[in-house]
């Protein structure tokens, strides 16, 4: 039976949150769920495009709604991130590993977003031998997956 995590990608169409000002896009996750033919939308309120497509300022301006958000931007602004998700009626929402903030958890867990946090998204979504499939395995051996 698929874990709560696994389920997670079972959604087709996600937003990922980064902020490029303040370090690098998560590329990772983006183009991992683009490679699982999900439809994916880069929110960035410091960029205009990311990876050669459109950015987005928020999840008020994407082209149309989102299942779920994944959300790596700075750990100052998950809960302002998990607030947006629950405005925006968003169910399923993934905070990064070590992003999480207590206000954030207890927001989500308030607004009844299924929040999934403590590990890694790209996981889930990089194929192959990397570090992630390192990691992806330690965590199935620790019951986290």
């Amino acid at each position: 039976m698929p874990s709560n995590y696994e389920r997670f990608f079972d959604n087709q169409r996600f937003a990922l949150v980064g902020r490029s000002a303040v370090k690098p896009f998560p590329l990772l996750s983006y183009r991992g769920l683009k490679r699982l033919g999900k439809t994916v939308y880069a929110i960035d309120p410091s960029a205009t495009d990311i990876d050669g497509d459109r950015a987005y300022p928020d999840l008020d301006a994407l082209p149309e709604s989102v299942e779920a958000l994944i959300i790596e931007a700075p750990k100052a602004e998950t809960r302002d991130w998990v607030a947006a998700a629950a405005r925006a009626g968003l169910r399923d929402v993934w905070v990064h590993m070590a992003h999480d903030t207590p206000e954030a958890v207890a927001l989500a867990e308030e607004s009844g977003i299924n929040l999934r946090t403590g590990t890694c998204a790209v996981m889930y979504v990089t194929p192959g031998l990397t570090y992630h499939s390192l990691h992806k395995a330690i965590m199935k051996l620790a019951g986290k997956y």
